[in-house]
């Protein structure tokens, strides 16, 4: 066995052959194979790089349109698919197919006030298969008047309302009624989506029939709660509200189609709206004062107790049983008595000469009392008045 070594590729390719058995010629033509193998490997690595890089560039093609712009009308361009438009079972699409040959699903209907059951119902058209590009058509007023009945929205309103709808990749303007094989066709449609619901119309006890029966039809869930029929409903019933919501708004009554008689009604009502308006403001700001009033009496009260507590306890501080007061009172008669007690005089002093006729006077009693001076005041004023009684006594 030989390994035959590639030179630009560095790799060693095995050769089925013996150098002992096998001369020069087989090894040339062995290295031959390795080349022809090498060439179909790079052959198929470029075709499978082209497709990619188609791939891509097909993909970011629809993506940017999707994204950045509305979808484009039927009648302004021509079918994106690239590839045969072969025939597609439902487990096939399911599969999923190739970048340039997307899955074309197709869902109609009038879309009067395109509201979030619309929008549920195209999501689920998109998302049906892998790979799908979703084709809208939407009935012209005269089709839809003739068989449905009149509509809110115009047809050029109802166009656009499904042009800028992020799951719409193409909008088919005046769609037909009952799809026909010329028109499915002419838009190379794969499969139709729609809700499961029989829809008897024109003659007809479904319009779906011929579809289902071909195997296109691919059923869609409708979103409970929202409807067009709906919306009109509350308009209708809560007619006199809107009335008067445009009048108020500056809307006359010729465009409302109100009578005279009304448009007075409905003016007057929206005085006594205002009214009723005012006195409810009137009344909340009523409330909002009287609760800050409450907030800041009680702040007060709490405060005031907070001031009662602190000047009873400077009260009981200076006028208490072991207050300031009391201590300064007593420091105060203290210094009292001793300014109404004299200070004790000498008890020898120098003699002078006296005349011999005056007798010496008897001794003062409260010299003799000087050495303890009066306890109290009431002592003190009891010693004074014996004084007193005495020199009258002497008298």
């Amino acid at each position: 066995m030989t390994f035959v070594l590639n030179t630009r590729s560095g790799n060693f390719n095995f050769c089925a052959q013996s150098n002992s058995r096998f001369g020069q010629g087989k090894y040339e033509s062995c290295k031959e194979k390795c080349e022809r193998s090498k060439l179909r490997k790079m052959v198929g690595c470029q075709k499978r790089r082209t497709e990619e890089e188609t791939q891509d560039t097909y993909a970011s093609k629809f993506q940017r349109k999707t994204l950045i712009a509305p979808a484009p009308f039927a009648d302004e361009i021509s079918c994106q698919c690239q590839a045969p438009h072969e025939k597609l079972t439902i487990t096939q699409a399911r599969l999923g197919t190739p970048v340039d040959r997307p899955v074309r699903v197709y869902a109609d209907g009038i879309f009067d006030l395109f509201h979030s059951g619309h929008a549920r119902a195209l999501m689920q058209a998109k998302t049906l298969f892998p790979n799908s590009y979703l084709l809208v058509g939407v009935c012209s007023d005269d089709l839809t008047h003739k068989f449905k009945g009149f509509t809110v929205m115009n047809e050029t309103e109802r166009y656009e309302a499904l042009r800028h709808c992020r799951y719409v990749d193409e909008v088919i303007r005046d769609a037909p009624w009952t799809l026909t094989p010329e028109f499915l066709e002419k838009h190379k449609i794969d499969f139709v989506a729609h809700d499961d619901i029989p829809y008897s119309s024109a003659g007809s006890d479904d319009v779906y029939k011929h579809i289902k029966e071909a195997g296109m039809f691919v059923p869609t869930q409708r979103t409970e709660g929202i409807s067009t029929s709906d919306i009109i409903t509350r308009i209708v019933r809560d007619y006199d509200v809107y009335a008067r919501r445009n009048l108020q708004r500056g809307y006359t009554a010729k465009e409302l189609n109100v009578s005279f008689i009304n448009e007075k009604k409905y003016r007057f009502q929206n005085q006594v709206d205002k009214m009723k308006e005012k006195v409810k403001n009137v009344e909340e700001k009523s409330k909002e004062f009287v609760n800050k009033v409450e907030e800041k009496s009680h702040d007060l009260i709490q405060k005031w107790e907070e001031k009662s507590r602190e000047f009873i306890g400077n009260f009981l501080e200076l006028f208490g049983p072991d207050g300031a007061w009391k201590q300064m009172f007593q420091e105060r008669s203290g210094r009292m008595l001793q300014a109404l007690s004299p200070r004790q005089s000498p008890t020898s002093s120098p003699t002078r000469g006296r005349s011999p006729s005056r007798s010496p006077s008897p001794p003062s009693p409260w010299l003799f009392n000087k050495a303890s001076p009066p306890s109290s005041p009431k002592a003190a004023s009891a010693s004074i008045s014996s004084m007193s009684e005495g020199d009258e006594d002497e008298k």
